[in-house]
């Protein structure tokens, strides 16, 4: 045990207060045996000495010999160091002792060139021990030190004061404890983070008598932990929306103020749906400030406002990480970074008042994304004074990778977006004043959501007989494909509508295209669906004939106010096949409004579908002058505020056709009855003062009635429509359509219905379930 080392304690007066195990090896006293006797009682050659006089050291320093407790003699090399007490005056001393022959490190040695700064403070927070790395912490010796509180020595902050909040917990609890502080060191500018231990030091009672303090400096740990954070941080902050702008704001609210005093983001023209990319030969690379912030007045202010252009020289460091592809940083003292912010500085800043908030460091990194550079993200440092480092730059290439996919995503959304729409738009009908049967008006709606266009769509089709067809149908999914189906569906509906197909022998035919498609597509589309409603009406007789394929039921607004939904027995959505679909017939009055509309009207997450078709109703009956106010009423009050759908809206008033344009007799299926047909016609004519056109009128006629009265079954009838053309019928009740031929030179017959698509405008027939109707449409003379 000869090579064990001691260590005790002794107050003003020499008189033993603490006793070490290593005490009790060294020397063989306990510690009930040695405290409270004189320190001096222990040596050899001076028993019964007694207390030391005061001020005077206990102990000689360096080589003493002392008595063992078994009565041999030992040599010791001896330490005293006193402790400060109140004023200037001793409190007393601490002895480490050890072997001659040991090693010559001391315990107060291992205190002294320890690299941790420790620090021991009393009760009241005063500093009463230091060693040399904790006065390097605190920036100052340890003779201006000693004896001052903790708070002045390290300077008030929160951090500090942290440290001296837990000291106290330390103090009256006698626990040891942790505490994390991140602060600027007095040595240099650059801030900080340090573990701090602190732990009770006790007297032999056991009462504590101060605190221990031994610092780690984590600052490495720490930036690790912050760029891990910001990291963590723009996974879920960057690319909340697909929109580019959007993903900028968010990219310099998240480097400002926590990694620099300005950030500003430029992105390429193009990105933003411009024409065409800058060339890349440029000298001046030109970009668009779509975003940036400041930590603060006294930061870097933008010279460059949002939505301005942007001209990058090729020595600026955002020029040099474009053209490079890398962060690029710059530091005050560089003859390039000095002349750039000499040119980008505002002229206020180049005062001598304002260079303590000079710019003295700049990031650029360029915003990359699948190959495609997009633009640039710049940081500048001010007001902090530590510079960019290389660990910055890796950081910052990592979020702006991450910022750079989303500006990219949106870019891809924008475009395929503004594809579909466009498709879309010209997929939609033109709807003119073709017709006489209704008053029209729609709305059309893109959605704004992150699914895309989707593939709702409507139509108001023309039919023979002043007829005419309103369509609308909603194709499942978004995007292009979905808007490219329902153009193949848009057409494929006027298609068969121009066959004069009954709505519910339409929708089962279009059902059968759907299942083909679906067939035909299974390896692009995995699932194809669609809904879609047709309607019919007849201004003659005022029948609006309904048939759907999965799709909502149409308002009826009555000219008496009171609003309903037509009551539908709905198919199923096309592509489902085999199974039938029927169709609903309403006689309505003049004036009623029938409002057609797709389910992103109404249904909706979270929404009570009807109860929105309540409101579809309610919204209608409100009074407006015109349907195309009446439109906005209804979208206004029945319409979320962010719909997760297209919504198509059509709106149709109905007319009617009176007595005094319509005119029809039944025909004697005789060949003599055909003369006494034309005198009729021509008598109608006259009545109609449409004499200028008898001619033409004579020839339809005749030749209609007479390949029924030849051809057809009775009954015969022909009716006369006047419009804003001349409509002439033949119905009979035969299914036998006619068909154009030309006739050749010897032929007796085949002459007429060439002749009659010669004269008028159009000819064709339809089916109904009593037999076909033969009609020709002939323009009316210019008034």
């Amino acid at each position: 045990m000869d090579d064990a080392s001691a260590a005790l304690t002794v107050d003003a007066r020499g008189v033993v207060t603490g006793w070490s195990e290593g005490a009790r090896r060294l020397t063989g006293f306990a510690a009930d045996e040695a405290v409270g006797r004189p320190v001096r009682d222990l040596l050899a050659g001076e028993p019964g000495s007694g207390e030391t006089p005061p001020g005077r050291p206990p102990l000689p320093v360096g080589a003493v010999t002392v008595r063992h407790r078994d009565g041999h003699a030992l040599t010791l090399r001896i330490a005293v160091c006193p402790l400060d007490g109140p004023g200037n005056g001793t409190a007393g001393y601490v002895i480490t002792a050890a072997p001659a022959g040991a090693r010559e490190t001391s315990a107060g040695q291992v205190f002294e060139q320890s690299s941790l700064p420790i620090s021991v403070c009393d009760t009241e927070h005063r500093l009463v021990r230091l060693n040399a790395a904790a006065c390097e912490a605190l920036g100052g010796s340890e003779e201006t030190l000693l004896g001052r509180f903790f708070l002045d020595a390290a300077g008030l902050s929160e951090h500090t004061r942290s440290i001296d909040r837990t000291m106290r917990t330390v103090a009256e609890t006698g626990r040891p404890m942790r505490d994390e502080t991140y602060s600027r060191a007095a040595a240099g500018p650059d801030p900080h983070a340090w573990d701090v231990e602190m732990w009770p030091l006790r007297d032999t009672t056991g009462r504590v008598i101060g605190t221990a303090l031994a610092g780690l400096d984590s600052t490495e740990q720490h930036r690790a932990r912050r760029r891990l954070a910001l990291i963590d941080e723009a996974t879920t902050a960057l690319g909340t929306t697909l929109d580019a702008v959007r993903t900028a704001e968010e990219l310099v609210a998240l480097l400002v103020p926590e990694f620099a005093d300005f950030a500003a983001v430029d992105l390429l023209d193009w990105v933003l749906d411009a024409e065409a990319p800058p060339p890349r030969d440029d000298p001046d690379i030109v970009m668009r400030r779509v975003a940036h912030a400041s930590a603060g007045p006294d930061a870097p202010a933008t010279v460059v406002p949002l939505g301005r252009t942007d001209a990058y020289p090729p020595y600026s460091p955002p020029a040099r990480a474009l053209r490079e592809g890398r962060a690029v940083l710059a530091r005050a003292g560089e003859p390039g970074f000095d002349h750039w912010m000499a040119e980008r500085e505002p002229q206020s800043l180049r005062t001598a008042a304002a260079r303590a908030s000079r710019i003295h460091a700049e990031l650029a990194v360029p915003l990359l994304a699948r190959g495609t550079t997009l633009g640039v993200a710049v940081a500048l440092r001010s007001l902090r004074p530590e510079k960019f480092a290389e660990d910055d730059a890796v950081l910052a290439e990592e979020i702006a990778g991450r910022a750079a996919v989303s500006v990219d995503n949106a870019r891809r959304f924008a475009r395929e977006r503004a594809t579909a729409l466009t498709l879309q738009n010209s997929l939609l009908p033109k709807v003119r004043p073709g017709q006489a049967a209704v008053e029209i008006a729609h709305r059309y709606l893109p959605t704004a959501s992150a699914a895309g266009i989707g593939g709702d769509w409507f139509d108001v089709i023309p039919l023979s007989g002043t007829r005419v067809a309103l369509v609308v149908g909603d194709v499942v999914g978004h995007g292009i494909p979905s808007t490219a189906t329902m153009g193949r569906l848009c057409t494929a509906v006027r298609t068969l509508a121009d066959v004069d197909l009954p709505p519910e022998e339409l929708l089962t035919h279009l059902d059968d295209l759907v299942t083909h498609l679906t067939a035909d597509d299974r390896d692009d589309i995995p699932e194809l669906g669609a809904t879609c409603l047709y309607a019919v009406y007849d201004p003659v007789s005022r029948l609006l004939t309904v048939a759907a394929a999965g799709h909502p039921a149409p308002a009826l607004l009555l000219p008496d106010g009171t609003c309903r939904l037509v009551p539908l027995n709905a198919g199923p959505p096309l592509g489902v096949g085999g199974m039938p679909f029927e169709a609903t017939e309403l006689k309505l009055p003049e004036g009623c409004v029938v409002a057609f509309y797709t389910d992103g009207l109404v249904a909706g997450r979270g929404r009570d579908v009807d109860h929105a078709t309540e409101e579809l109703c309610r919204a209608l009956t409100v009074p407006r002058e015109s349907l195309d106010a009446l439109c906005d009423v209804v979208l206004k009050h029945v319409l979320p505020e962010e719909p997760g759908d297209d919504v198509a809206l059509l709106l149709a008033r109905t007319r009617a056709l009176g007595a005094g344009q319509v005119a029809a007799r039944d025909v004697a299926r005789d060949p003599e009855e055909v003369a006494a047909v034309r005198k009729w016609a021509l008598d109608l004519l006259s009545a109609w003062d449409l004499d200028d056109i008898s001619f033409v009128t004579e020839l339809v006629v005749s030749e209609l009635v007479t390949n029924a009265v030849r051809y057809g079954e009775p009954p015969i009838r022909l009716r006369l429509i006047r419009d804003r053309t001349l409509i002439c019928e033949v119905t009979d009740a035969s299914s036998t359509s006619p068909h154009l031929r030309r006739a050749h030179a010897f032929d007796e017959g085949g002459r007429g219905l060439l002749l009659v698509a010669q004269l008028t405008q159009r000819w064709g027939s339809r089916q109904a379930d009593g037999g076909k109707t033969i009609w020709a449409e002939q323009a009316l003379p210019r008034r």
